[in-house]
């Protein structure tokens, strides 16, 4: 009896497998790129706003109508929520089909998107001449709270998921540290305890999953086609139907 699998671990076995390895490595490569184009985005503009610390202006600021090149900015937003996206579609090679990882991380991706097109009216909350908000600053603002929940309940969604997989097991703990920090940071950054240093607070809030980010998509590139859609674990030739014959 001869049995034929769609391909052996890595994808390497087998035409059938170039789609998903192709679609592993752009995913990972998305998760890779924006974060790190979006910490630089907001590098850079913060030390662009002349008059102003580079960490007094909060995120969101940086992408206003009155800031220094908002377009920096907005950009930012936009390439860390197209990265996001590619990322998420990726993640169902190491979930299983009916986590919430992936969806949360693809609706933490189109929020970051909409949150860059839709921008604050100004760089700072409260000074002369404010009155009332615009629709596209309300916009942004419940853009922004869906990224920052979404990016929080991701990494913990991936992070239960992958306790018990061998390939995934060591990244737990670590994804949950930094999430869990996250929402400390957040959690002090919403009550303003800090101060003029909120814009600090803010920035480590959101670096800390997006590294998470980093490591899993690190983690994706250093794998063969590993954890397909039948579980974790289970590669593709595990997984897949074989056929028989004499």
């Amino acid at each position: 009896m001869k049995r034929r699998a769609w391909g052996g671990r890595g994808g390497r076995g087998g035409e059938g497998d170039t789609g998903p390895v192709k679609l592993s490595r752009l995913a990972a490569a998305g998760g890779l790129a924006g974060p790190v184009l979006f910490t630089v985005a907001w590098v850079v503009s913060s030390l662009r706003q002349a008059g102003h610390s580079a960490v007094e202006v909060q995120l969101s600021g940086l992408a206003a109508e009155d800031a220094r090149d908002p377009q920096i900015m907005m950009a930012g937003f936009v390439l860390l929520g197209a990265g996001t996206v590619v990322f998420g579609t990726g993640l169902g090679r190491v979930t299983a089909p009916r986590s919430a990882g992936p969806w949360l991380v693809l609706a933490a991706g189109a929020a970051s998107i909409a949150a860059g097109l839709f921008r604050r009216d100004h760089m700072l909350l409260a000074g002369p001449g404010f009155a009332g908000e615009s629709w596209h600053n309300q916009v942004h603002d419940v853009a922004s709270g869906i990224a920052y929940g979404a990016m929080l309940a991701a990494p913990l969604a991936l992070a239960r998921r992958w306790h018990d997989d061998p390939d995934w097991a060591h990244l737990s703990r670590p994804v949950q540290a930094l999430t869990l920090a996250s929402a400390a940071a957040l959690a002090v950054f919403a009550s303003q305890i800090a101060g003029p240093y909120d814009g600090v607070v803010q920035r480590i809030a959101v670096t800390l999953p997006l590294t998470a980010e980093i490591l899993i998509a690190g983690r994706m590139l250093t794998l063969p086609v590993t954890g397909s859609p039948a579980g974790p674990g289970i590669t593709p030739s595990q997984g897949a139907p074989v056929s028989q014959g004499g």
